[in-house]
């Protein structure tokens, strides 16, 4: 149905700051009007009526989270008894994954992705590789699990682009899945392909692209069947990559070549193609991203929490690679948090200041990470867009006195009030309107940990 939204604040298109007194008109799922306000007055052709929605604080397009791994929100809290890396961390992780099913995966799922709609999430890219039973044998429906991941985020209101993960091999040289690994794999890259090809969301809030889990992951003789198949169908690909230095390392000494030019010289980089994480990338590597236009999706704050180090973000952006940001192993559900971290560890890596402009950040969250999920009609606040709205409140103990352009080094999660998905309201003063978040976390997170 028709609805007419005033905001007082409104980020609009190729805008370095907000506007205020927007009023934004939707219809079907998507914007049709979009009019700031003049002393008082709507511009002509656009009539505010009393019943227009009123949208105190700052109004957003939605944000794209566009790395998740659903399953990792189980972790959150659980994994700082000691000291060590990605690598011990891995083993956690392994034994929550050897846990899950289609029923406990959906409500786990199911929560989280709430979890980001209260976050402003209004769209996820799930990097799903939790794919077969726990000893690998495939379920009846060689596809259940993904169809639980679509049922998830049916459940709290998000849209999802499934992205189906190719996961062979144990380690660039070849090793084969042991332990909960089995349950990741398909065999081959065209057994992969015949699984996934074979799934169809039925709805139309959810749609399905390719991954490659890592140079690790897949044997290099079979990149280009992953590769050849998303482009194929039109769908996004997106592969880890250089998250660790190990990687690199073991990349060089089997192929004589880092990760990215391999990648490169497979048919894999490319404008549908993005590459996570990113972190420890050659010069010659950020070349090959940037004169590629393969994008780069940044996770901070799980790059940080697995002290994974910090990368190039700056040099990347200028050398042509768009970027993203996803909240990975879900440390962190704050989209503002890991905008803002693009910039912060920049300056750590640096020390210097003012690498990102407030709108880069922006792009970063919302239309750069919808256009690597494969929706490129969603990010912005304008006509012909889906109506994705999400609302910040500037009068929080966070961002009380803070204008509105600062509000990506202010604000967290927790100041999102109202989120709108294709126009429809999912969260209504900072409460989800179907799920019971922290309820449905704590017993899905008991019923795969105790």
């Amino acid at each position: 149905m028709p609805m007419r939204w005033l905001a007082e604040y409104a980020w609009l298109p190729a805008h370095a700051e907000p506007t205020p007194d927007v009023l934004i008109e939707t219809d079907g799922g998507r914007i049709t009007a979009v009019a700031p306000l003049t002393a008082g007055r709507p511009t002509a052709g656009v009539q505010v009526l009393d019943d227009a929605v009123r949208l105190p604080g700052l109004t957003l397009p939605g944000l794209a989270n566009a790395h998740s791994h659903a399953f990792h929100r189980a972790l959150r809290g659980r994994t700082h008894g000691g000291r060590g890396d990605f690598w011990t961390w891995r083993e956690v992780m392994y034994d929550v994954a050897g846990r899950l099913d289609p029923d406990s995966y959906l409500a786990l799922a199911r929560a989280a992705y709430a979890e980001m709609a209260l976050a402003g999430v209004t769209c996820v890219g799930e990097f799903h590789y939790l794919h077969h039973g726990p000893d690998g044998t495939r379920y009846d429906d060689p596809n259940a699990m993904s169809a639980a991941l679509v049922e998830a985020a049916a459940h709290a209101g998000i849209r999802l682009t499934l992205l189906d993960t190719c996961y062979l091999t144990a380690s660039v040289d070849g090793d084969p899945l042991a332990g909960p690994q089995r349950r990741f794999g398909d065999g081959d890259a065209l057994r992969w392909a015949d699984r996934v090809g074979a799934f169809t969301p039925e709805n139309d809030h959810a749609r399905v692209g390719a991954a490659i889990h890592s140079v690790r992951a897949v044997p290099a003789g079979q990149l280009a069947t992953v590769a050849g198949w998303a482009h194929r169908q039109g769908a996004p690909l997106h592969v880890h990559l250089s998250e660790q230095p190990a990687e690199n390392d073991a990349c060089r000494a089997v192929h004589g070549v880092s990760p990215t030019r391999l990648l490169a010289d497979r048919g894999v980089l490319g404008r549908h193609t993005t590459a996570v994480h990113a972190t420890h990338p050659t010069a010659a590597d950020v070349a090959l991203l940037g004169e590629s236009r393969t994008g780069v999706c940044l996770c901070p704050t799980t790059e940080r929490d697995l002290a994974d180090g910090i990368g190039p973000a700056r040099r990347m952006a200028e050398a042509g690679s768009p970027l993203s940001l996803g909240s990975d192993s879900h440390a962190v559900v704050d989209l503002f948090e890991e905008a803002r971290a693009v910039e912060l560890d920049e300056r750590l890596r640096t020390r210097r200041r003012g690498h990102f402009r407030a709108d880069e950040l922006l792009t970063a969250a919302t239309r750069a990470g919808h256009a690597a999920l494969g929706w490129g009609d969603a990010g912005e606040l304008a006509v012909g867009m889906r109506a994705d709205l999400v609302t910040v409140r500037l009068d929080s103990a966070r961002t009380a006195g803070v204008p509105p352009v600062g509000v990506f080094f202010a604000a967290t999660a927790a100041d999102v009030d109202h989120v709108v998905v294709d126009g429809r309201v999912v969260v209504r003063d900072g409460r989800h309107l179907t799920v019971d978040v922290p309820v449905e976390l704590r017993d899905a997170i008991e019923a795969v940990t105790s």
